[in-house]
C-alpha cells in the first residue's frame, strides 16, 4: 500500500489504538464494524475515523462498515508489524523489566536482543531469558549486532551518554523513558515517554476542572 508522504503524528499516534481495539474485537468475534460503533467504542468521532484511514488507503464498504480483520491487517502492516526490528533495554531495574515481559507477552515484532545496566548487582541475571550486560560492553556488541531501536530508562545521568553510543552505532529510533530531555542528530526518531510530565499534568488538571475540557 502506498502510504501519503506527509501525515499529522497526531494520526499516527492513534493508530495503535485502533490497533488494540481491532484487535479485541478479532476475539470476541466481531466480523464487520461501521465507524460510528468504532467511534463509541474508542472514544474517537466517526469524521476523525474516517478522516485518519484515509491517509493510508480507502478502507470499509458504504451502509455495511469496516472488515475488522482486515482492517486489523492493514494497520498492521501500517505500523511496521509484519517486520522484525531488533530492540534493547538500556536499564535492567523495574521499567526495564515491565518492557522487556510486556513486548514478549504481546507477541509484537520487537526482537529483545540486549539489555544493559551498570549496576553490578543486576550484570549477569537474566530478565525474559535474557542476560543483563555492563554498559560497558554496549558499543562492541552493537558493532555486531544490527539494532532497530533502543529503549533509555537507566538512571538520567547516564541517559545522554548511553543515546549518544547508541546513535553513533547505527541505532536509529530512540525511546526515552528518564525524566531527562536528551539529544538526537535530526535524522534520529526519538519518542520521550515522561511519567513526570503527565503525573503533573493530571495535577494541573484535577487543581483546576475547567481546564479539561480546554484540551
Amino acid at each position: 500500500m502506498e502510504i501519503q508522504k506527509t501525515i499529522p503524528i497526531t494520526v499516527i499516534r492513534r493508530l495503535p489504538k485502533y490497533h488494540r481495539y481491532l484487535r479485541k474485537f478479532i476475539i470476541n468475534d466481531v466480523v464487520t464494524i461501521s465507524s460510528r460503533k468504532l467511534g463509541d467504542k474508542i472514544g474517537f468521532t466517526a469524521s476523525q475515523i474516517r478522516r485518519d484511514l484515509s491517509y493510508f488507503g480507502e478502507f470499509g464498504t458504504p451502509r455495511i462498515g469496516y472488515n475488522v480483520k482486515e482492517l486489523f491487517i492493514e494497520i498492521s502492516g501500517i505500523l511496521g508489524l509484519f517486520k522484525e526490528h531488533n530492540m534493547i533495554i538500556i536499564g535492567a531495574k523495574n521499567i526495564g523489566k515491565a518492557i522487556a515481559k510486556y513486548t514478549r507477552s504481546q507477541q509484537l515484532n520487537f526482537k529483545l536482543v540486549g539489555i544493559f545496566d551498570t549496576d553490578p548487582n543486576l550484570i549477569g541475571s537474566t530478565i525474559q531469558d535474557i542476560e543483563v550486560i555492563e554498559i560497558d560492553k554496549l558499543v562492541s556488541f552493537l558493532k555486531v549486532t544490527p539494532t532497530d531501536i533502543g529503549i533509555i530508562c537507566i538512571s538520567k545521568k547516564y541517559a545522554q551518554t548511553v543515546t549518544d553510543m547508541m546513535v553513533e552505532n547505527g541505532v536509529k529510533y530512540i525511546c526515552n523513558i528518564t525524566p531527562v530531555d536528551i539529544n538526537v542528530p535530526q535524522e534520529i526518531i526519538l519518542e520521550n515517554i515522561n511519567l513526570n510530565d503527565s503525573l503533573l499534568t493530571l495535577s494541573c488538571l484535577m487543581n483546576d476542572s475547567k481546564l479539561v475540557g480546554k484540551r
